[in-house]
C-alpha cells in the first residue's frame, strides 16, 4: 500500500512544485515545470481514494461527493503546507497537492527591489500581484506580508482560500481567515473586515465583481490592500478590472482605481539553467502620469509608459526575460515562449547574439 507520508516527504525532499495522484499512473512530481514519475506502483482507484481520505477532512470528502471537487490546505509534520485539490475524473478520485514551503523568501531572493518594499509602508492603496496559476503569486504576497509583519506595528488581516503560508505575530498582529472555514466568501469577509480594524488587508484573490469592488473601496478608505488577479501583464490587469464592471460604472471605477492603485507586479516562473525556477517580473508603479492614463481611458499607453520609466524602477516582462537570458540564467527558448511581443523580442535576441 502506497503511504501518503512517503509521497509528501519525496515532494519536499526533491523541492517539487506539485504532487499529482491519478489512477493508471504512478505518483507524479512536477520538477522545474515538468512531470516526472516516482518509482512506485501504478495507482489504482482504491489507492487514490485511500490517499485522499488520509488527508482530507470529512467536510471536504462530503463536498467531493456532492460537487465533484474540493480545495483545502494541509500542513505536514511542521515541514511544509500543501494546497490540495481533490476531484473526480472518469469516476475515480484524483488529487493534486501544491507544495508551499514554510520558509518565507526574502525580497532579495525574489529579485524585487526597494521600490516595492517602500510601497508596503503606505497607509492606504492597492497593490496587485498577477500572473497565471502556478506563477508564484502566493509566494510574493507572503514575502510582502512577512516584511510588513517584521517592520510595522499594525493589524494585518488576510482572507485566503485556503491559508497557505502561516504567519506568526511579530511586530504586527496578524489574523488569517480561511474561506470555507472562518467565512463563507471573499466578499463577506471583506464586508466584515472594516469592522475588524485592520490596517493591511490581504485578499487572496479578487474573484468576482463584488470582491473587486469591495477591495478597491477598502484601499480608498484608509487600508493597504494586497491581492491577486489572473492576468498576464500590468496593462491587461488594469483593463480587466475596468471591463469587469457594467459600462455605466466604468467611468467611476476608472477614477477609483486611478486614486487607489499603487503598483502591479505581473510575474511568471521560468526554468533556470541547471535546475530550479526563477521569477520574471513586469513592474508598474502608479505615478501621476499613469493615474491620468487610467482616468482618461488611455490604458493602451501603459506599456510605453513603463518602457520610458525604467529609471523609476518600472520594467516590462520582455525586458527582464532578455536580461535573464543575457545573464545566462534562462534559455533562449524560454524567452521566446514566455514573452509578450515575440517579434520584437526576436529582433532583440539577434542584436544580443551578434
Amino acid at each position: 500500500m502506497i503511504q501518503i507520508d512517503k509521497l509528501l516527504t519525496a515532494a519536499i525532499t526533491q523541492e517539487a512544485e506539485d504532487l499529482i495522484l491519478t489512477v493508471g499512473r504512478p505518483p507524479m512530481l512536477r520538477l522545474n515545470g515538468e512531470l516526472e514519475p516516482l518509482r512506485t506502483d501504478t495507482l489504482t482507484p482504491e489507492d487514490t481514494s485511500a490517499l485522499m481520505k488520509s488527508i482530507a477532512p470529512e467536510r471536504y470528502q462530503q463536498r467531493l461527493q456532492e460537487k465533484g471537487s474540493a480545495d483545502f490546505g494541509f500542513a505536514f509534520k511542521n515541514q511544509a503546507s500543501f494546497r490540495v485539490a481533490i476531484y473526480r475524473q472518469r469516476g475515480n478520485v484524483a488529487v493534486v497537492l501544491r507544495l508551499i514551503p514554510w520558509r518565507i523568501r526574502t525580497f532579495e531572493e525574489l529579485g524585487l527591489g526597494a521600490g516595492i518594499q517602500e510601497l508596503l509602508f503606505r497607509p492606504r492603496g492597492l497593490i496587485l500581484v498577477t500572473g497565471p496559476t502556478g506563477s508564484g503569486k502566493t509566494t510574493t504576497l507572503a514575502t510582502m506580508i512577512d516584511h510588513i509583519n517584521r517592520t510595522r506595528k499594525v493589524h494585518i488581516l488576510t482572507i485566503e482560500d485556503p491559508i497557505e503560508y502561516r504567519h506568526e505575530h511579530r511586530k504586527s498582529l496578524i489574523s488569517q481567515r480561511e474561506v470555507g472555514v472562518d467565512v463563507d466568501s471573499f466578499a463577506n469577509a471583506l464586508r466584515s473586515a472594516l469592522r475588524e480594524t485592520p490596517d493591511v488587508i490581504l485578499v487572496g484573490e479578487m474573484r468576482d465583481l463584488e470582491s473587486t469592488q469591495l477591495a478597491i473601496a477598502a484601499a480608498e478608505t484608509g487600508h493597504l490592500v494586497l491581492s491577486t488577479v489572473h492576468t498576464q501583464s500590468a496593462q491587461s490587469t488594469v483593463e480587466r478590472i475596468i471591463d469587469e464592471f457594467p459600462a455605466g460604472q466604468q467611468g467611476q471605477i476608472r477614477i477609483q482605481l486611478a486614486n487607489s492603485l499603487l503598483a502591479v507586479l505581473a510575474q511568471t516562473l521560468v526554468p533556470r539553467v541547471g535546475g530550479g525556477l526563477v521569477a520574471a517580473y513586469e513592474i508598474l508603479l502608479v505615478t501621476s502620469a499613469v493615474r491620468h492614463l487610467i482616468r482618461d481611458n488611455k490604458t493602451f499607453r501603459i506599456d510605453s509608459t513603463i518602457q520610458t520609466s525604467r529609471d523609476r524602477g518600472m520594467r516590462l516582462l520582455d525586458d527582464q526575460l532578455l536580461q535573464l537570458y543575457q545573464q545566462g540564467i534562462i534559455e533562449r527558448t524560454e524567452v521566446l515562449t514566455r514573452c509578450r511581443y515575440p517579434e520584437e523580442v526576436a529582433k532583440s535576441l539577434v542584436e544580443i547574439e551578434v
